[in-house]
């Protein structure tokens, strides 16, 4: 029996599309990224703007960074599907939460 290792991603594919011009908040697998010098956990939170076969593109987006928990990036992001480790349309990016 042959098995297709893209299942996952093709659902997350097409959860993702349903979601187009939605807020989402998505954790990457990274345990911490850094841009422009700043160091900072991976959660970004934004407007779906596109979906494509491995991707997702943010835009406008917000790094939630504890020294800026509301910093919107000037520019969309693409995130990679298979380097999200969760996802939710459920959390507001104007949501204060604890990020450490």
């Amino acid at each position: 029996m042959k098995t297709n290792n893209r299942q996952p991603e093709d659902r997350l594919f097409r959860d993702l599309t349903a979601l187009m011009g939605k807020e989402v908040l998505i954790v990457t697998h990274a345990t911490q990224l850094n841009l422009l010098g700043q160091t900072f956990r991976p959660i970004f939170c934004g407007t779906i703007a596109d979906v494509g076969r491995g991707h997702v593109t943010l835009e406008p987006v917000v790094f939630k960074m504890v020294n800026a928990p509301f910093y919107e990036f000037p520019m969309p992001i693409s995130i990679p599907l298979e380097k999200i480790a969760s996802l939710s349309s459920d959390i507001r990016c104007d949501t204060v939460f604890p990020l450490t």
